[in-house]
């Protein structure tokens, strides 16, 4: 099984996962207010670099929306500096009111026909050999997006040749929308977690964890060529037991790529910080994950669903 370094970029400490099992306590406390609001020294971030511009332009003159704005993305100036983003179709205001993501909610505009060529516009410029997309939630449409997930995909890969990385909402449990998206054949399907099944009603509010489950185990058994992909955020409140029984669900679904990440609280409105796991956790929880057959797992503090994306799938590809 091939190992992929955890990809954080912060302290020495953050290295490939050791062969150690998971040996945290299986509950995982909750700390005070007053130490939550206080970043550990791992969790420092480098100054904006060379590049970060150039990206923003192009994002700026092709009217696009990325998830690194929107969502507050801790990792925006490193991707940014090193010309690659991730493109957010479907709007900039989400349908669901989910408690940790700072992307706006609100009320939806129709969707923006020539999107998808300006998306692969932007693929182009910027030079990307792996595109990562993902969207808002859209469940005023009756297929939830699909049909521009769909249109997007053969847009960008018509214009660069690149190989696509999708990152989904569940579309309410439509199938039929699923489908659509796989019809298109992007090279990784993506679609998140998030968190233990206990935290939905706060974090993931309508959403459903089987319905997530069952969209992961619909994309494997209509195309078994296409890795499927799931990430969590962790310091919510879970506790170990319960993020290994949803590891061990994911892999039953087929589940073989995995992200584990550090929530951070994008704004006071949001869910706050129980814990921060210290980088050797992120470790051991990792080894376990591949211990339990993920093929390929990122697990660290930075760690999101598309930070070096491209890198983790090559792996696989």
């Amino acid at each position: 099984m091939t190992r992929l370094p955890i990809l954080t970029m912060t302290s020495p400490e953050d290295s490939v996962a050791s062969d150690s099992s998971v040996s945290a306590a299986s509950e995982i406390p909750s700390e005070t207010a007053t130490a939550v609001r206080r970043l550990p020294r791992w969790l420092k971030r480098p100054l904006p670099q060379p590049g970060m511009a150039w990206t923003s332009g192009i994002i700026s003159d092709l009217r696009l929306e990325t998830v690194c704005e929107s969502a507050k993305c801790p990792n925006r100036s490193e991707c940014w500096s090193s010309k690659t983003a991730t493109f957010m179709i479907g709007g900039n205001v989400c349908t669901r009111p989910c408690g940790f993501c700072a992307v706006p909610k609100g009320k939806t505009e129709a969707l923006e026909i020539d999107e998808p060529e300006r998306v692969a516009e932007a693929a182009a410029r910027l030079g990307l050999r792996y595109v990562v997309i993902t969207s808002v939630t859209r469940d005023d449409l009756s297929d939830g997006g699909a049909e521009h997930w769909f249109r997007t995909i053969l847009a960008v890969r018509e214009r660069t040749g690149a190989q696509i990385e999708v990152l989904t909402p569940d579309f309410r449990g439509n199938r039929d929308a699923v489908t659509r998206v796989i019809a298109a054949q992007p090279d990784v399907f993506n679609h998140n977690t998030e968190t233990v099944p206990r935290l939905y009603h706060r974090v993931r509010r309508n959403a459903d964890y089987q319905r997530t489950l069952d969209l992961l185990r619909q994309v494997r058994e209509e195309a078994p060529h296409i890795p499927t992909k799931s990430g969590l955020m962790l310091g919510l409140g879970e506790t170990l037991d319960e993020l290994l029984e949803v590891l061990a669900d994911l892999r039953s679904a087929g589940c073989s790529m995995l992200t584990l990440g550090q929530y951070l609280q994008p704004s006071a409105e949001h869910l706050p910080v129980e814990r921060y796991l210290p980088p050797e956790e992120f470790d051991e929880i990792g080894e376990t994950a591949r211990k339990l057959g993920f093929s390929m797992v990122a697990s660290g503090p930075f760690v999101r669903s598309s930070y070096h994306a491209g890198e983790m799938a090559e792996q696989v590809l």
